[in-house]
């Protein structure tokens, strides 16, 4: 069943004239293969038209540029479109990976498949399987490789949000750009900047002594945390629901410790830190977020030349952002001053690609811009919190190209520090049973393999392969409506939270801070800009995040425990 749609009256005539300038044609379905999604109803974009040619795009092929498309799922446009209209008629029946990655339903499939036969046959070949040992410590290897790649999938499909969810929600990437680069850049940074060193106990939430001599119980927990955290993330994901893997990490273990080590084997401290997080991370986020957009519309929407101001501003946000992302997650260097060079150099780099991006795409724009003459009343009298009008015409489109491209650059650059750091949530569990596997009980640190970082970085890329565009759909697109300015203003100061927050051992989480952070510009717009329900639906996911890891964990140990008392 297909209606037409009026889109939200809540964007400012120019900004619709930029971003909506193009007829599209939005259809509504119940699906009626959708028995896995009982009562969803799917909204997609039907390109009808030509985009504008003065509008500035990331990826073309011919001399026409025009930034990003409208939808959340990618769709097929201008003559793309009349080749596989076909094609595309299957695609519309079938919500999903198909849908998001506008392709047919059996590749799919295919693409599925092959990533599960992958999933199954490389571990036959890695050198942590335990080459030399006993068949039965081998085929323990083989499991525990299996369920870290679990928990690493469900790390890709529901974290990938905090570094793309903003630039698909403005438009600035599609879902398939947006997955197709955070798979590249985080594998890049699991396998390249991923820790090398781990501990037995993992986030410091249990005693190591409780449980020395239990090497198989341990074991089994170990095992069982890392289900547990995964089968909450994809119950997280199927949703859309943005949820901290490391809160998921931190509840299973807490479940483990407390029905199987006692009370005394918990840091509650720790615990505590993490709960209070739940707060402090998407307050700070928001209130951040809230200056940031104020600021841009400040001093960028009523300087005198919109564009040139935003062209000026560009790489010096991008250098800030950058070099903080390189100092504080790129574990190259324990020494000061080789981490500030680092800092400097990649964040010097970010800016150089930022400029001559805006140079070589916007240049014409910026020499042909005509700005009217300012009327009496200066910027001066203007204050901080007035609700100053966005430019117009060729000065919006330099302002959200500027904007667009600044997001698109410190987005990789935060997906690439995510799978550097975040991995260790799938695979310092998974060497610390390894390690109990082959060498048992260690108190000390345990040396991660290379191979078992790249496995990591493969779950990761699995996952947002197969189910990252749900929680990008979440971020992007359901909380508030995002344009270049507000995403890159929510991105920025996610960012900004969680590193200056890592340094100060501040108790904040990357995922909560970034969905605060969405809120915080929606609610620069006014209150009614933020969607209550979609807020409702997250913060209760998070509440449930750690007990729900907690259970699984316990559950899944003690049928470990079962089968490994019958085999062992």
């Amino acid at each position: 069943m297909n209606s037409l749609f009026s889109l939200s009256s809540t964007r400012d005539a120019a900004s619709k004239a930029f971003l909506f300038g193009a007829p599209y044609h939005i259809s509504k379905f119940r699906s009626c293969a959708s028995a896995s999604y009982p009562g969803r109803e799917f909204v997609y974009f039907k390109h009808q038209g030509s985009i504008p040619r003065s509008v500035p795009r990331l990826w073309s092929n011919g001399s026409s540029r025009s930034f990003g498309r409208l939808s959340s799922f990618a769709e097929s446009e201008g003559e793309e479109h009349s080749h596989h209209q076909e094609n595309s008629k299957a695609v519309e029946e079938a919500p999903g990976m198909a849908q998001a990655f506008n392709i047919s339903p059996r590749t799919a499939s295919a693409i599925s498949v092959i990533i599960a036969l992958a999933a199954l046959v490389f571990p036959l070949f890695m050198t942590s399987l335990g080459h030399g040992l006993p068949l039965k410590t081998k085929i323990l290897s083989y499991a525990t490789l299996l369920f870290g790649f679990y928990m690493a999938w469900n790390i890709g499909a529901n974290d990938v949000a905090n570094a793309m969810g903003t630039s698909v929600g403005s438009g600035a990437l599609t879902i398939r750009q947006a997955v197709m680069l955070a798979a590249v850049l985080e594998f890049s940074g699991a396998f390249l900047m991923g820790t090398h060193v781990t501990s037995t106990m993992q986030k410091g939430i249990l005693l190591t002594n409780v449980f020395q001599g239990k090497d198989t119980l341990l074991f089994a927990g170990l095992l069982s945390c890392l289900a547990a955290a995964g089968t909450w993330l994809q119950v997280a994901s199927s949703y859309g629901w943005p949820v901290s893997t490391t809160h998921c990490i931190v509840g299973s273990m807490v479940g483990f410790g407390m029905v199987y080590g006692g009370p005394g084997a918990v840091f509650w401290s720790s615990l505590a830190k993490v709960t209070l997080s739940w707060v402090v991370s998407p307050v700070i986020g928001a209130m951040v977020s809230f200056i940031v957009y104020k600021c841009i519309r400040r001093f960028v929407y009523s300087a005198t030349n919109p564009g040139k101001a935003a062209a000026s501003v560009g790489p010096i946000a991008v250098f800030l952002g950058v070099a903080g992302v390189s100092f504080a997650a790129f574990p190259l260097s324990k020494s000061l001053p080789i981490a500030l060079l680092q800092a400097i150099i990649c964040g010097s780099t970010g800016a150089f690609l930022i400029y001559r991006i805006i140079q070589k795409q916007l240049g014409h724009l910026l020499n042909e811009s005509v700005v009217p003459k300012p009327e009496t009343t200066t910027s001066k009298n203007i204050s901080f919190l007035s609700n100053i009008a966005g430019p117009t015409g060729s000065q919006l489109e330099i302002v959200y190209g500027v904007f667009g491209y600044m997001q698109v650059v410190s987005a990789c650059f935060m997906s690439f520090a995510h799978g550097g750091n975040d991995v260790s949530n799938a695979i310092g569990p998974l060497a610390a049973a390894l390690s109990i596997l082959h060498n048992g009980i260690t108190r000390g640190s345990i040396l991660i393999p290379n191979d078992v970082l790249a496995w990591g970085g493969f779950g990761i890329v699995a996952g947002v392969m197969m189910w990252g565009y749900r929680v990008i759909s979440t971020i992007g697109k359901k909380i508030t409506e995002l344009t270049p300015t507000r995403g890159f203003a929510a991105e920025f100061a996610a960012a900004t939270v969680v590193l200056c927050a890592s340094k100060l051992g501040l108790p904040i989480s990357a995922t909560h801070t970034l969905v605060g952070a969405v809120m915080g510009v929606g609610f620069a717009r006014g209150l009614n800009s933020v969607r209550a329900e979609t807020v409702k639906q997250i913060v209760t996911s998070w509440v449930v995040t750690i007990p729900a890891g907690a259970f699984f964990a316990v559950i899944y140990t003690w049928i470990l425990t079962k089968v490994f008392s019958v085999i062992l």
